[in-house]
């Protein structure tokens, strides 16, 4: 278990009610926080929470255009048949969409997206093996240096039974038919990779017990966690947690 995590449930009783901040009026956004990635496993939130930001704050969004992948409902079906496809078309998507932030001015407008170019390794160690990934590996190593870097990183971690819950609610045809393993798995390999995580701010939030789409005042408190990160390295919001706990620094 990655020491964060096991600090982050020491934090959390179990049962605990969830502490609010008041209402208040949105932090304004600090002038070095241009570009802030919102990650995590299907069904976190990642798309919700990188809308709302984007609203709150004027700002440019960029989202993963998973629906312009050819092969993602095959991959569901047949992952070991389909997996390199599939990853290689995530990967020139996500290459060209990373790349079009250079022609953005990010000093003039700040830009949320809903993940980070990162991932797609995470996904591609998951399901390739041999010289498929291997050859994965070469070609992601030679894009990598070339895509922008973001300000911060925000991981919303969550129980698998809340993301099937999630899954299920959204009814994507393609993802309906996700075995819990899988997801489980994809849960374990987000919690290594971020756990090892130095690129640039991490804000990790354990997002089991906090409802930003539907409460305002847990989006608020989310809200303030994220435009108040200063410093580098890892940051943890803990919802349940006491106040004191808020953003502690690892």
């Amino acid at each position: 278990m990655p020491s964060w995590l096991a600090r982050l449930r020491q934090a959390i009783p179990p049962n605990s009610p969830i502490n609010h901040h008041p209402t208040v009026s949105s932090p304004a956004i600090p002038d070095d926080l241009r570009y802030v990635a919102i990650e995590g496993v299907i069904g976190a939130g990642k798309t919700s929470l990188t809308r709302r930001l984007s609203e709150r704050y004027n700002g440019s969004t960029v989202l993963e255009a998973f629906d312009e992948n050819p092969f993602l409902a095959d991959f569901y079906d047949e992952p070991d048949r389909w997996a390199f496809h599939t990853q290689l078309s995530f990967l020139a998507s996500r290459f060209k969409q990373k790349r079009a932030l250079f022609d953005r001015d990010l000093f003039r407008q700040v830009v949320f997206s809903d993940y980070t170019f990162d991932k797609d390794k995470i996904f591609a160690h998951l399901t390739l093996t041999g010289d498929e990934r291997t050859l994965y590996d070469t070609l992601f190593n030679l894009v990598e240096p070339t895509i922008p870097v973001p300000d911060l990183v925000v991981y919303l971690r969550s129980s698998t039974d809340r993301l099937m819950a999630n899954i299920a609610k959204r009814g994507r045809s393609y993802e309906l038919e996700m075995k819990r393993s899988y997801i489980e798995s994809l849960g374990e390999a987000y919690d290594y990779y971020f756990d090892r995580y130095d690129k640039c701010p991490l804000l990790i939030v354990d997002s089991t017990r906090i409802d930003f789409v539907n409460n305002p005042e847990h989006l608020e408190a989310l809200v303030h966690q994220i435009i108040g990160v200063q410093h580098a390295g890892t940051r943890y919001f803990a919802p349940d947690a006491a106040p004191d706990m808020f953003g502690e620094l690892l």
